[in-house]
């Protein structure tokens, strides 16, 4: 088969899970059946390289259009580079689209080339209704798009059964057309790898236990409740927080009101990395962290939860979506309730007890060396038997061969 894969992020252009699944999945197709599909991707950047049967192409923005909103620009540029990318392939099987951002483009390449139109669903716009702040009425064309997209979709792989059902009730699309196929971890990359110089570049007291926050600041991941629940956790208990790229200036000027009043509030060492840390540098930091905490008020999947656990560390993370497929409660982490029944816009109704909620899980188990110890283990061994990469491009490659063959 010749397989196109499209996408806003690749490396080294990453910012979210989305970047990750398709980094760690193309690497993997290209090696299914000893490397017999062409696999092409497109993604918006000046990457340029081939290897083997992997090629890579970035397409960048090379007009500046009109708009009438300064939140539509980066829509409208969205917009363009999709104008490019279905001006781009020729003679392909299967056009397989990452996130809204590549949808236009795949649904023109369905229809100029007869692939078969596959996206993967990381998320769904009528979901997250907070992209209002970055997009303006920009978010309405975004969800357009995305409504487009799945209507004419031959198939969608969904990476959880609670973004199927999604999938299914917001977009009518059948359900014998949507596949689970979950998300997964470089296992030898994401290990347990101590080193302690990581801890000192950042200021972390390593003779203090610390929880650990991963994620961009966007109201999606519910960061700022984390720093609302930070003056109730126990003493003795760093906070660490790798949280860059804020959605928009606003949230941005929000988090660090936030964070100084919450250094009014604690004893305890709060450390705010204000950038996107490395891979290798972020695997230390979990190796080091007593314990992982994923707040998200909406998360299709939560990729972040199975980095931590592969480096053996037990999670705190919200009982939402696809985060209750991966952490087990009593067994891998704890689940904190979000309890957003009636809210529009999927924030906690009671968004105080939300973040006690959170601080409660937290010092439950950081109380307890042992039992963090065994959760562990526990959770190490929960990655390795159910989130191999390998696995997961072989059940994407049998789905594009059962819409081809259909």
């Amino acid at each position: 088969m010749r397989i196109a894969i499209l996408t806003n992020e690749y490396p080294p252009h990453i910012y979210g899970g989305a970047g990750v699944h398709v980094e760690y999945l193309t690497r993997e197709l290209a090696r299914v059946e000893d490397g017999n599909h062409s696999i092409e991707i497109l993604c918006f950047g000046d990457q340029q390289f081939r290897d083997g049967n992997l090629s890579v192409r970035g397409v960048k923005s090379n007009v500046s259009l009109p708009y009438q909103d300064p939140r539509h620009a980066k829509f409208q540029d969205t917009m363009q580079r999709n104008l490019e990318m279905a001006g781009m392939l020729k003679d392909i099987d299967v056009v397989h689209c990452h996130t809204w951002y590549t949808h236009l483009a795949g649904c023109l390449v369905k229809q100029l080339t007869g692939a078969r139109l596959v996206l993967t669903t990381h998320s769904l716009e009528p979901h997250r209704p907070w992209k209002v702040e970055q997009l303006g009425t920009a978010y309405n064309a975004s969800s357009w798009v995305e409504r487009t997209a799945y209507e004419n979709a031959d198939g969608v792989i969904a990476v959880s059964a609670s973004m199927r059902e999604d999938v299914h009730s917001l977009y009518g699309v059948p359900r014998d057309k949507i596949r689970v196929i979950h998300n997964g971890i470089d296992l030898n990359q994401y290990r347990p790898s101590p080193n302690p110089a990581v801890l000192a570049k950042y200021g972390i007291d390593a003779a203090q236990p610390f929880i650990l926050f991963v994620g961009r600041v966007t109201r999606q991941k519910g960061i700022i409740h984390l720093v609302e629940a930070i003056k109730s956790i126990r003493a003795g208990v760093q906070v660490v927080l790798c949280a860059g790229a804020p959605d928009t200036p606003e949230i941005g000027k929000e988090m660090a009101a936030r964070v100084e009043r919450a250094r009014l509030e604690t004893a305890n060492r709060i450390v705010w990395i204000p950038e996107i840390v490395p891979k290798d540098e972020i695997i230390s930091l979990y190796t080091h962290a007593s314990l992982f905490v994923c707040p998200s008020v909406y998360e299709p999947f939560g990729i972040i939860n199975l980095e931590a656990m592969a480096c053996g560390k037990p999670v705190v993370a919200s009982a939402v979506g696809g985060i209750i497929e991966v952490v087990i409660p009593g067994k891998t982490g704890l689940l904190v309730p979000v309890d957003a029944e009636g809210s529009t816009d999927f924030e906690p109704r009671d968004p105080a007890r939300f973040a006690s909620d959170l601080a409660e899980a937290i010092n439950k188990l950081i109380s307890d060396p042992e039992r963090l110890q065994e959760m562990g283990a526990r959770s190490r061994e929960r990655v390795e038997h159910f989130f191999s990469w390998v696995s997961i491009a072989r059940w994407t490659m049998d789905f594009y061969w059962d819409l081809v063959q259909a």
